[in-house]
C-alpha cells in the first residue's frame, strides 16, 4: 500500500507466464491492435498514436518530451512535487528553456498562475505538469489547465502516472496533447511499461520536427512502424512480450469492471481511509477537493520516527508504505490505494497495524476508534 508498484492480481501474473512468441508473430500483432483498443480507452481517447512504450512511466515521460520539444522552444513547466521537477529536466536536456510555475507542495497546480506565465511569454510551445502528483497526492485540474494552454496555442503534456485507472482522466474531452502513465499503479501490471497518447496536434508537430528526434529508441517515427495498425509491422525493438501480456489483461481487468466504476471504487475506499485516518488525528497534506484517492499523504504525528513505524509496519505485518521524498521527507507517510490493492480489506487491516503500531509507541493518536470510522463509509457506500 505503498506509492506503487501496487499489489498485481493473480490473472496478471499468469498472464506473465504464457509462453514467450515472436515480436512479430501474428497473433502476437492481434494482440497489439486489442492492446491499443484497451489503451484508447483507458484514457478516453480516439488518438491513433496510442501504444505501452517498451520501458517505465519515466521513459513515457521522457517520450513526450524528445519528440514534440525542440532546441530553442519554450515550456512552462509546473512544479509541485517531485515529479513536476523531473519535467523540467527533459525540457533543459532537450535544449529548451523552461519557464517555472511553482507551487507549494501538497498543493494542486495553480491556473491563474499558468494563466499568467502564458500571457508573460507569447508563443510558449507547451504546458507541462503533474495532474497526479505521487509525491504528494495533490490532483491538479487538468481540463482547466489544458484549456488555458489551447487558448495561447500551447501544447498540454501531463503526467498521468499515478491517475490512470483510479481517477478521471479523459484525454479527449480536456484536449490533452500527450499523455504517458505507467503500468504498476492503478493498473495493477508489473514496473516497466508506460502507456502514452498523442493527439493529432501533437503528431503534426512531430511530423514537421526541423531537428532529428534526440533519443533513437524513444522516436515515434520510428516507433509508429513497428506500432503502426494493420499486419505489416517493420521491426523497431524487440518489444518485451510477456510484460504485455500482463498489461493486456490488466487493461481487459479494468475494462470488465468499466473505467466509471472504477474510479468510484478507488474514491470510496479514500473516503473510508480517510475517515480512519482523521479518526485517528491525523491530517492530510493536500486540501480537501484536491486529494488523489489512490494516493494518502498524511503527517507524522509529533514525536513519532517515521522509520521505525515504516519498518514497523513491513516486518511485523507484511504492510509497505510510501515515505515523504523532498521538501516532504520525514513529514509526512503516503499510503497507496491503488487497482487491486484498492479493497475494504486492505484500508481496514493498514488502519489497524497502523493503530497498533503508533499505540506501541505512545504516539499521540485516538485510540479505538479508526477501524469503526472507516466501517461506516465502507456500509454506506455498499461494501
Amino acid at each position: 500500500m505503498g506509492p506503487g508498484p501496487s499489489d498485481v492480481p493473480p490473472r496478471i501474473l499468469e498472464a506473465l507466464a504464457r509462453p514467450t512468441i515472436g515480436h512479430l508473430d501474428p497473433l502476437f500483432v492481434g494482440m497489439m491492435d486489442e492492446m491499443k483498443a484497451l489503451l484508447q480507452y483507458a484514457f478516453q481517447t480516439k488518438n491513433e498514436l496510442t501504444l505501452p512504450v517498451s520501458a517505465p512511466g519515466s521513459a513515457g515521460m521522457e517520450t513526450a518530451f524528445v519528440n514534440l520539444i525542440s532546441p530553442g522552444d519554450t515550456v512552462i513547466v509546473a512544479i509541485n512535487g517531485v515529479f513536476g521537477g523531473r519535467m523540467k529536466e527533459n525540457v533543459e536536456r532537450v535544449g529548451a528553456t523552461p519557464v517555472i510555475v511553482q507551487d507549494a507542495w501538497g498543493q494542486p497546480v495553480d491556473p491563474q498562475k499558468i494563466e499568467d506565465a502564458l500571457k508573460a511569454n507569447p508563443g510558449v510551445k507547451a504546458v507541462a505538469f503533474v495532474q497526479a502528483e505521487t509525491s504528494t497526492g495533490a490532483n491538479s485540474d487538468a481540463e482547466t489547465i489544458a484549456r488555458l494552454a489551447h487558448a495561447h496555442g500551447a501544447l498540454v503534456i501531463v503526467d498521468a502516472v499515478t491517475s490512470l485507472g483510479g481517477s478521471p482522466l479523459k484525454v479527449d474531452e480536456w484536449e490533452i496533447d500527450a499523455v504517458y502513465s505507467g503500468s504498476q499503479k492503478c493498473l495493477s501490471c508489473t514496473p516497466g511499461l508506460s502507456p502514452v497518447s498523442f493527439s493529432e496536434r501533437a503528431v503534426e508537430v512531430i511530423k514537421n520536427r526541423k531537428t532529428k528526434v534526440q533519443s533513437w529508441f524513444l522516436d515515434l517515427s520510428l516507433v509508429m512502424s513497428y506500432w503502426g495498425g494493420g499486419t505489416k509491422r517493420a521491426y523497431h525493438h524487440t518489444a518485451p512480450i510477456n510484460a504485455l501480456y500482463g498489461l493486456h489483461e490488466a487493461l481487459v481487468i479494468l475494462q470488465e469492471e468499466g473505467l466509471e466504476n472504477s474510479w468510484k471504487r478507488h474514491n470510496d475506499l479514500h473516503l473510508a481511509l480517510r475517515a480512519g485516518f482523521e479518526a485517528l488525528g491525523l491530517s492530510y497534506v493536500v486540501p480537501e477537493g484536491s486529494r488523489l484517492p489512490q494516493l494518502n499523504a498524511v503527517t507524522i504525528p509529533a514525536g513519532v520516527d517515521d522509520a521505525q513505524v515504516r519498518s514497523t509496519l513491513l516486518n511485523r505485518y507484511n504492510l509497505e508504505i510510501g515515505a515523504g521524498l523532498g521538501d516532504l521527507a520525514g513529514k509526512i507517510w503516503r499510503f497507496g490505494l491503488m487497482g487491486h490493492s484498492a479493497t475494504a480489506k486492505n484500508v481496514i487491516f493498514a488502519l489497524s497495524a497502523l493503530e497498533a503500531t503508533l499505540t506501541e509507541l505512545n504516539a499521540p493518536i485516538e485510540r479505538g476508534v479508526a477501524v469503526a470510522a472507516a466501517q461506516k463509509v465502507l456500509i454506506e457506500k455498499g461494501y
